[in-house]
């Protein structure tokens, strides 16, 4: 019983994870036919019934528009003390001061805002004023114009769309799970949020893609990575970016991105040193993994391209479970909803294995 594994504890019109196969299916969309080719809005509107967002993917582009420039005005009120935080938790805590209800307009802003505060908390740690959204911009294409303050490249926003949907939703993970778990408290949509961003800062979840990069880092050239996975495999140390909980094949998501990679790096927008470095350590590791634990199916998951493709885009590696958040909150917000609408209140059972009383 351990971690929970294999209890069925909700049953989801919203994604199915089928770890044996790897496939991840989304409303009834293959993950294939959504990254790349649909707009994080389009997905919105399918995991959130009418009640919520709106059925057409400009009439949700247009609401969650209208919901950053609402999130932005908590912008305004950012301290010292707030920036003194890691980002992750500057984020919580900007979270925390918006409003909570069971309401659409809740929802939409709770959708809205990590695209908008992850942005302008980047930029003032660094000193810089944050940027205001702007209405005539999809959701991905404005965070990104929040980031830099230019207009982004049409490779750019495609890459943060593709990345957006390709995280949207998946399964029952921990954070996810914890969005339902108050969800059925009738708490709120802002609280189950909340609560779901605390479970994703555990460096087990949302907080695992940026030592990815350490990685990376750390072998320096395409020909030292057989002797730096040797030696790490050989001190029993984790190789970053593959294995996963639930798949036993290939995590489809690492495709996904790994596709929206190579767009990016045939369009000029990626290091092509940093990718040939990428494609010979994970290569190599693959290798090395399948030699040394034959019994074990540890392929490349979702956070090693994760890392590279959010460095590609320009956001610091300690902003990437805030991005993380910025994806996965449309699936927690469809699953708050659906737990609130179809389920009752979580209250699983424990065994005593304690001592007697006497």
């Amino acid at each position: 019983m351990s971690g929970l594994d294999n209890v069925i504890a909700a049953e989801t019109r919203l994604s199915e994870v089928d770890g044996l196969n790897g496939r991840l299916v989304i409303c009834g969309h293959s993950l294939d036919a959504l990254a790349g080719q649909k707009s994080f809005e389009a997905v919105l509107a399918l995991l959130l019934l009418p009640d919520v967002l709106s059925s057409s993917e400009e009439a949700v582009r247009a609401e969650l528009a209208q919901a950053r420039l609402r999130a932005f005005r908590e912008v305004a009120r950012l301290d010292t003390d707030l920036l003194s935080l890691s980002l992750t938790e500057a984020l919580r805590a900007l979270m925390a001061r918006l409003p909570d209800g069971e309401d659409k307009s809740v929802a939409l802003l709770q959708i809205a805002a990590p695209a908008v505060f992850v942005p302008a908390l980047i930029r003032a740690k660094a000193g810089r004023k944050p940027i205001p959204p702007h209405t005539g911009r999809s959701h991905a294409a404005d965070m990104l114009a929040m980031l830099t303050g230019d207009q982004p490249g049409e490779e750019h926003i495609r890459a943060l769309d593709t990345y957006l949907v390709t995280v949207s939703d998946h399964g029952l993970n921990a954070s996810t799970f914890t969005a339902r778990v108050v969800a059925s408290t009738r708490a709120g949509y802002a609280s189950a949020v909340l609560a779901a961003l605390g479970a994703l800062k555990g460096p087990l979840h949302g907080g695992a893609p940026g030592p990815v990069l350490d990685m990376l880092d750390a072998v320096g050239a395409p020909e030292q990575a057989a002797d730096w996975v040797a030696a790490k495999l050989g001190r029993g140390e984790r190789l970053m970016g593959f294995g996963h909980r639930i798949y036993r094949v290939r995590d489809p998501r690492a495709d996904a991105l790994k596709t929206a990679l190579n767009r990016l790096g045939a369009a000029g927008g990626m290091d092509a040193d940093r990718l040939a470095l990428a494609e010979a350590v994970e290569r190599t590791a693959l290798a090395a993994l399948r030699a040394a634990k034959p019994d074990r199916v540890l392929e490349t998951n979702v956070e090693f391209f994760t890392a590279l493709l959010l460095e590609a885009l320009g956001f610091p590696r300690d902003a990437f479970t805030g991005v993380f958040a910025a994806g996965r909150v449309g699936g927690w917000v469809a699953h708050a909803h659906e737990q609130i609408h179809t389920g009752r209140l979580i209250r699983p059972q424990s065994r005593y294995v304690g001592p007697k009383a006497a």
